[in-house]
C-alpha cells in the first residue's frame, strides 16, 4: 500500500449511451439504451436515465423494452466510441507512462511514475484537472477515483459517479470497506459470494473476522489468502502499462437460428472478414484460426486450426474458417457464430495459402475435441438464392437505429428507426440548440446514404478518425 493516494482510475459515465445523448440533441435527458435491439440482444449501457427504470449492463433487451418503453433503443456505434476512446487514453498518457487500459471507458493510471503527484492534494489537483480535460477534449463526463491501491481506486470510482472524484486517504482503507458487501471486493463475483454467504460471510468485516485459514478451507489458498489481504486492505498489484492481447475476436448472435448450411457459410466468411479488419486495426497478426458456435439447445463448440505461421490475410483466415466449419455439425440450427484469431504477433508469415499439409490443432467448449485435418476444401457449390440475406436484413444493416446518414438536401441526420422499405431519420448534429426535423424516406432513396459520425466538439474526431481498437488481454 501507498502513503499517498497516487493511483487514478477513470471510469467515464454510461460512456455509450453518453455518446449517443451528446450527439443527438433530442435524446439529451431522456433514456437511451445503448445494445442488440433482436430478441436475443443484451444491453451495453443504458443511461442514467434509464437506469432509474431498472435498465442496467448485460440485461436481455427484451427485459430492458419491458422495464423502460418510452426509452430510445439503438446500435452501437463501436468505430464511434473507439475515436473518443482515443482522445481519453492520449489526455491519461500525458499524465503517466503507466497507464492501463482495462476497456474503452476505463483505465488505471500511476501518477506516482508521471511525477505529477506525492500527496492528496497533489493527487486531488491533477484528478480535476483530468475531468476538465476530458469534457473540454470529447464533450463527455468521466469519474475518477484515487487512492494507494488499484482496489481502492476503482472503488472511489464508482462512489464518485456520475461526473465526480473521490479520494480515499491512505489509513482509512479498514474502516471504509468494513461495512461492505464482500462483493466489493476484486475477484468476489455470484459464485464465490454464494460460498461465503452460505458460510454466513458477507461482509467484508465478516471476511477479516474469519480469518485466513478459514477463507482458504472455503475458497482454497490462493482465492482465500488474496480476498484475506484484500479484505484488510492490502492491494499490491502495479499498474501495467503493456497488457499482452491473447486473441481477437468477434461474434454474432442470431434473432432467428440459421438452419440453411449455405447461410451458415456465408456468416463465417463475414466475421472472419470483419475479424481481420479488427486484426490489422491493432496491428497484430496471429497463427491459431478459432471458429465458435453455439448450436440451438445453447450447446458451445469451439474449434481451432494453427497455422505455419501468423497471418493477417483474410482469404487465409476464411478459408480456416470455413474448413473448421466442416467439422461442426449444425443440424437443428445455429443461434451464435464467431471467428477470433489467436497466437499473435506483430508480423505475418507471407506463404500461408498452401496450408492443405499445414499440421493442425483444436480446442473444444462443450464437448470433446475434434481432430483438425487441414485439407483443402472441396469446390464450393453455387450460393443458391436462400443463402443470401433478405432485403428486410440488408436494410436493417444499412439503416441500424442510432447509425448515422447523410441526405444530399438536407444534410447530416440519424436513423430512428427502418421496417416496410422506409427509414426514418431524425436531422441534427451535436452542437445542435433544438431537437432536429424527423423525416421518413425509402430505403432505397439515392439521395440518402450512411455517413462518418461527426465530432461531439468541434476540431474532435470521428469514428473515420480514430485510434486503432484497444485490444483486450483475453478478448
Amino acid at each position: 500500500m501507498r502513503v499517498a493516494p497516487t493511483i487514478l482510475h477513470l471510469d467515464m459515465d454510461a460512456f455509450f449511451a453518453a455518446a449517443e445523448q451528446a450527439s443527438k440533441p433530442s435524446l439529451r435527458g431522456k433514456p437511451v439504451v445503448v445494445g442488440g435491439l433482436g430478441p436475443r440482444g443484451v444491453v451495453a449501457t443504458a443511461s442514467y436515465e434509464a437506469r432509474r427504470f431498472g435498465v442496467h449492463s448485460a440485461m436481455p433487451m427484451g427485459q430492458a423494452r419491458r422495464l423502460a418503453p418510452n426509452a430510445a433503443y439503438l446500435v452501437p456505434r463501436f468505430a464511434f466510441y473507439r475515436a473518443i476512446s482515443g482522445q481519453v487514453m492520449e489526455l491519461l498518457g500525458r499524465l503517466s507512462p503507466l497507464v492501463e487500459p482495462l476497456s474503452l471507458d476505463e483505465a488505471f493510471v500511476d501518477l506516482e511514475a508521471g511525477g505529477l503527484a506525492d500527496d492528496s492534494a497533489g493527487a486531488r489537483a491533477v484528478g480535476e484537472r483530468l475531468r476538465a480535460e476530458i469534457l473540454a477534449t470529447t464533450g463527455l463526463t468521466g469519474s475518477v477515483g484515487l487512492a494507494g491501491s488499484k482496489m481502492l481506486a476503482k472503488i472511489a470510482s464508482e462512489e464518485a459517479k456520475p461526473d465526480g472524484l473521490v479520494l480515499i486517504e491512505p489509513g482509512t482503507e479498514r474502516a471504509l470497506l468494513a461495512p461492505r458487501s464482500v462483493r466489493i471486493i476484486p475477484g468476489v463475483g455470484p459464485a464465490t459470494g454464494d460460498h461465503l454467504r452460505r458460510a454466513g460471510i458477507t461482509t467484508v468485516a465478516e471476511v477479516v473476522e474469519a480469518g485466513e485459514d478459514e477463507l482458504v478451507r472455503i475458497l482454497g489458498r490462493s482465492h482465500g489468502a488474496s480476498l484475506y489481504r484484500m479484505a484488510r486492505g492490502h492491494d499490491d498489484r502495479p499498474v501495467v502499462a503493456e497488457r499482452d492481447a491473447k486473441s481477437v475476436s468477434v461474434e454474432d448472435t442470431f434473432d432467428i437460428d440459421l438452419h440453411d448450411r449455405l447461410r451458415i457459410r456465408l456468416e463465417v466468411e463475414r466475421l472472419a472478414e470483419r475479424c481481420v479488419t479488427r486484426l490489422r486495426g491493432s496491428g497484430h497478426s496471429g497463427r491459431t484460426i478459432v471458429l465458435k458456435v453455439r448450436r440451438y439447445d445453447f450447446s458451445t463448440l469451439t474449434r481451432s486450426e494453427t497455422l505455419r505461421g501468423p497471418t493477417d490475410d483474410p482469404l487465409v483466415v476464411r478459408e480456416a474458417a470455413e474448413r473448421l466449419l466442416e467439422l461442426v455439425d449444425t443440424t437443428g440450427g445455429v443461434r451464435l457464430l464467431g471467428v477470433g484469431v489467436s497466437g499473435l504477433a506483430d508480423y505475418t508469415q507471407e506463404d500461408l495459402f498452401a496450408q492443405a499439409g499445414a499440421e493442425a490443432g483444436t480446442s473444444a467448449g462443450g464437448e470433446a475435441a475434434e481432430a483438425v485435418v487441414a485439407e483443402e476444401p472441396a469446390e464450393r457449390p453455387a450460393v443458391a438464392p436462400a443463402a443470401v440475406p433478405t432485403a428486410t436484413e440488408t436494410a436493417s444493416r444499412r439503416w441500424a437505429p442510432g447509425h448515422d446518414v447523410r441526405h444530399a438536401v438536407l444534410g447530416a441526420g440519424w436513423v430512428q428507426g427502418s421496417g416496410l422499405g422506409r427509414v426514418t431519420v431524425r436531422f441534427e448534429e451535436p452542437g445542435s440548440t433544438a431537437p432536429g426535423r424527423v423525416r421518413t424516406f425509402t430505403v432505397d432513396d439515392p439521395e440518402l446514404e450512411p455517413a462518418d459520425p461527426l465530432p461531439l466538439v468541434p476540431g474532435g474526431v470521428t469514428g473515420a478518425e480514430g485510434a486503432a481498437p484497444v485490444v483486450r488481454a483475453g478478448e
